[in-house]
C-alpha cells in the first residue's frame, strides 16, 4: 500500500502553492494516471513520492508518504545527464538483478520492447540512443528490478507504436501499483482505473485536486456533464435573483416613499409603515442568506485558447510543397545506412505523418528535409524539433525566446499571446529551462504562429501536451491552412489530423500494412499519395 497524507507543495521562487492538503491511498491493482495542464506539478508529485530530496532545489513540501515496505521504481521524464554518459551495458549493470537474470529472460525483455539483444550489452552511450530507445532501455532496467510500485513520468514519450502496445500490457497486467503521467490519451483510456486531476484555477492563484476511482473517459464525461449542469443551475439562479431583486427594489422604494410622505399627524399610519419597513429589512436579510447559498458559477482550468496559422498565406492545392528524393539515409554519425530509395512528394495543404520503429531515422530524415526547405522563398517553412533546445535558448525567458526585434510593442503582443496559452506573469519572466516540457512546446507553437509559416515540420508535436489540451492542439493543427509534415506515434493525432501516413522502413517510405485498429479507433483509414 502507498499512502500520502496531507501533502502541500509550494514553489520556492514565486511561493505558488501547486498542491494543498493532498491525500491518497493506492493499493495493488490501482493504475492511477496524473493529469493536468503543463506546470501544474505532476512530475513534482512523482519525484516527491520516490525521493523527496529531488524537489528541494525548487519546491518545499509538507506531508507524509507511507510506503509500507513497497519497492519503488521511477522512470524520469528526461534521462539524467550522468546516465546519458553511461554505456547501455553500464546503465543496465547498475541493476543487480541484471546479472541474476537468465539470458532467456533478458532476450525476452529485449524482444518485447522491439530491441536487439545485442544492444543490452553494447558500449553505445545512452545519450546517443533515439528518444524511444532511451525510454525502452530504462523500462527494461526498471522491470528487471521487480518493483511493487511503478512511478512512470511520460513513459509513452517518443516510443513507437509496438512499444506503446507493450507499455499498455505492462500497466494493465502489473500486479502492484502503477502511478503514471502521460500525454497519450489512447494509453490513458486503455489502462487507467483511477484519475488524479491537478488544476490551477483563478489565473493559477488557487490549486485544486480531484481523485476519481473511474476510467478516464468516464471521468471526463462526468466532469463535463457536472460542469454544464452546474453552469445551467447557476444561470437559472442568477435569473431568479434578478427577478426577485427587481421586485424587492420596487417594494423598498414604495415603502421609503410612503414613509417620507406620511404626515406626522397620522401616528397610526406611521406605525404601519414602521412595521412595513421592518418586514422589508427582514426580507433583505433573508435574501442575503439565500444569495450565499446560490449555485456558484463553475470554475475549471481551461485548455489553451489559440489559433495557429492566422497570418499564414494559404497554399494553392496544386502547388508542389516538397519533392524529396534520397538514395540512402545514413545515421548522423555516418556509420550505417538506415533506409534506401526514399521519395516523398507533397502538394497543397497536405497533412502528412511519418511513423516507424524507434531508431529507423525519422528525425534524421526530417532534419534533412528542413535543410532543403528553410531557404525556399516561394513558401515559408518552420521547424519544431523533438529537442526544443536545438532551436530555443532555454536560458532566456519565454518572451525573449519569441521576440524578434524586442521593442515594447512586440513584447506586449507576445505577453498577450502567452496569456492566451495560460502562462502567468511570473512564468513569462522565468527562464524557459525552468518550465515544463509542455510549456516549452507552447512557446514553440507561438513561435511557429508568429513566423507566418505556411509549411510546418513537426517532430512529435503533441509529446508534451496534456491530454486535456490535446484535443485543442489537434483541432488547431487539423485546421491549419498550410501543409504539415510530422513525425508522430500519437494515435489520436494520426487519426484526427493526418490525411496521409507513411512508415519509414529500410526500403523507404511505405503505406503501413498493420491493422488500423492499432490507432485511435477502428474507423481509421490510411491514405497514401506516392
Amino acid at each position: 500500500m502507498l499512502q500520502i497524507q496531507h501533502l502541500t507543495i509550494t514553489h520556492s521562487k514565486d511561493l505558488r502553492v501547486i498542491l494543498k492538503d493532498f491525500s491518497l491511498t493506492l493499493n495493488p491493482g490501482d493504475k492511477a494516471v496524473v493529469i493536468g495542464e503543463e506546470g501544474n506539478g505532476k512530475s513534482t508529485l512523482l519525484k516527491w513520492i520516490f525521493y523527496p530530496e529531488m524537489i528541494d532545489s525548487y519546491a518545499e513540501a509538507e506531508g507524509v508518504c507511507a510506503k509500507a515496505g513497497e519497492r519503488l521504481a521511477y522512470l524520469p521524464q528526461q534521462l539524467p545527464a550522468e546516465d546519458a554518459a553511461q554505456t547501455v551495458y553500464g546503465f543496465l549493470s547498475e541493476e543487480d538483478l541484471f546479472f541474476d537474470s537468465s539470458p532467456k529472460t533478458i532476450s525476452k525483455a529485449a524482444a518485447s520492447l522491439g530491441l536487439p539483444i545485442d544492444l543490452f550489452y553494447s558500449d553505445q552511450p545512452m545519450g546517443t540512443l533515439s528518444g524511444g530507445e532511451k525510454v525502452k532501455v530504462q523500462l527494461a532496467r526498471l522491470l528487471l528490478a521487480q518493483p511493487t510500485v511503478l512511478l512512470l513520468d511520460e513513459p509513452s514519450n517518443d516510443i513507437d507504436i509496438d512499444a506503446l502496445e507493450y507499455l499498455e500490457r505492462v500497466i494493465r497486467t502489473f500486479p502492484g501499483i502503477v502511478l503514471f503521467i502521460s500525454h497519450d490519451e489512447t494509453l490513458i483510456e486503455r489502462t487507467a482505473n483511477l484519475v488524479i486531476h491537478l488544476e490551477q484555477i483563478h489565473r493559477k492563484q488557487q490549486c485544486r485536486h480531484t481523485v476519481a476511482r473511474m476510467d478516464y473517459r468516464e471521468y471526463t464525461g462526468r466532469r463535463q456533464n457536472a460542469f454544464e449542469k452546474q453552469a445551467q443551475q447557476a444561470q437559472s439562479d442568477l435569473r431568479e435573483k434578478k427577478i426577485r431583486d427587481e421586485k424587492f427594489r420596487r417594494i423598498y422604494q414604495r415603502v421609503e416613499f410612503e414613509q417620507a410622505a406620511i404626515s406626522r399627524q397620522d401616528p397610526h399610519g406611521g406605525y404601519l409603515l414602521k412595521r412595513s419597513m421592518h418586514k422589508v429589512k427582514s426580507m433583505e436579510r433573508r435574501f442575503a442568506k439565500e444569495d450565499a447559498q446560490m449555485t456558484e458559477k463553475p470554475v475549471q482550468e481551461n485548455p489553451i485558447d489559440f489559433t495557429l496559422g492566422k497570418n499564414a498565406v494559404p497554399i494553392p492545392a496544386g502547388k508542389t510543397v516538397l519533392d524529396f528524393a534520397l538514395p540512402q539515409l545514413w545515421t548522423e554519425d555516418g556509420e550505417r545506412v538506415l533506409a534506401e530509395n526514399i521519395r516523398l512528394l507533397m502538394r497543397g495543404a497536405e497533412k502528412v505523418c511519418i511513423t516507424g520503429p524507434n531508431g529507423c531515422g525519422k528525425t534524421t530524415m526530417l532534419k534533412q528535409i528542413w535543410e532543403q526547405l528553410k531557404n525556399r522563398t516561394d513558401i515559408r517553412a518552420a521547424y519544431m524539433p523533438q529537442n526544443y533546445a536545438d532551436l530555443l535558448d532555454l536560458s532566456k525567458t519565454p518572451v525573449d525566446c519569441i521576440c524578434i526585434n524586442g521593442d515594447a510593442e512586440e513584447r506586449t503582443m507576445v505577453r498577450t499571446f502567452l496569456g492566451a496559452l495560460r502562462f502567468t506573469t511570473a512564468e513569462m519572466d522565468h527562464p524557459a529551462a525552468a518550465l515544463s516540457g509542455g510549456q516549452q512546446a507552447k512557446i514553440f507553437l507561438l513561435r511557429l504562429n508568429l513566423s507566418g509559416a505556411n509549411v510546418l515540420l513537426l517532430d512529435e508535436p503533441t509529446r508534451n501536451i496534456s491530454p486535456l489540451s490535446g484535443p485543442v492542439i489537434r483541432r488547431m493543427l487539423a485546421a491549419f491552412p498550410g501543409a504539415i509534415l510530422s513525425v508522430s506515434h500519437d494515435r489520436k493525432y494520426i487519426e484526427e489530423v493526418c490525411g496521409t501516413v507513411y512508415e519509414l522502413t529500410e526500403a523507404g517510405l511505405q503505406i503501413p500494412s498493420r491493422c488500423s485498429s492499432v490507432y485511435a479507433t477502428p474507423s481509421s483509414s490510411w491514405v497514401g499519395a506516392m
